[in-house]
């Protein structure tokens, strides 16, 4: 999503165009973040300010991810959340119970308001046995004024207290693109991923076995691609370029 399709609240030129395209193929697609503190209904207001048009259920996040493994893992389990609406509602809707109470997992999401009280809790959980899941690895968030601690830098500190290390649902895990194709029932053969970052998109997409394209309209830049040992399948300047191949 960010990088991709929009900057900074604002649609990357040839994005709306795109995802137009893909609507009027009938080509099923899922726009992915690793941001778990928004719903897809807020997501998709936020896209419809920027002018990109879609249905919630195209909207594909680290929080949904992480509570259909939960679900596959362990149905209607119990979970001491740390994060915002996205993570909650998420587990919620999975039929999970959100309890401080001796629950069986402790799942750390991304908020803005973390609480020592909170971190607290769940280090104490964890030492006492909850098993330790976060949503994504990313340490920092963007912000106006600049970058933000984010889950992976909070996952970091309970790690420090308890020895215990998450596992990890969003990218780069290629999880989360595995539960991307199941959602839209798709297989990895005839699939694309096209993200902006070679240490998360490209390399959770070569790992899913999808076509790989990075664009340039993120963080990543021309010379950052031959620090890495492997490889996009293509590199394009931007969605604009993808439009004719819809």
């Amino acid at each position: 999503m960010d990088g991709v399709l929009v900057h900074e609240g604002y649609a990357i030129p040839g994005a709306p165009e795109f995802v137009k395209a893909l609507r009027d193929a009938g080509r099923p697609f899922l726009i992915l973040t690793n941001n778990s503190i928004f719903t897809p209904r807020d997501l998709r207001a936020r896209l419809a300010t920027s002018g990109i048009d879609v249905p919630e259920s195209a909207i594909w996040t680290s929080a949904l991810a992480t509570a259909r493994f939960l679900d596959d893992q362990h149905p209607g389990g119990s979970a001491y959340a740390i994060g915002e609406a996205g993570l909650t509602t998420a587990l919620y809707e999975a039929g999970y119970t959100l309890t401080d109470n001796d629950p069986e997992y402790v799942v750390l999401g991304e908020t803005r308001t973390y609480s020592f009280e909170a971190i607290t809790k769940a280090i104490r959980l964890v030492q006492g046995g909850a098993k330790f899941i976060a949503t994504n690895p990313d340490v920092t968030g963007p912000s106006q004024e600049g970058p933000l601690p984010a889950t992976g830098a909070v996952a970091a500190m309970i790690t420090a207290a308890t020895g215990r290390q998450p596992y990890y649902v969003g990218k780069p895990n290629p999880m989360m693109f595995r539960s991307a194709l199941n959602r839209i029932d798709a297989h990895s053969e005839t699939t694309a991923m096209i993200g902006d970052r070679m240490d998360t998109d490209v390399v959770a997409g070569i790992e899913a076995g999808l076509h790989t394209f990075l664009v340039m309209t993120g963080s990543t830049t021309p010379a950052d691609v031959e620090k890495y040992p492997f490889r996009p399948s293509q590199v394009v300047d931007s969605v604009a370029d993808l439009i004719r191949h819809v």
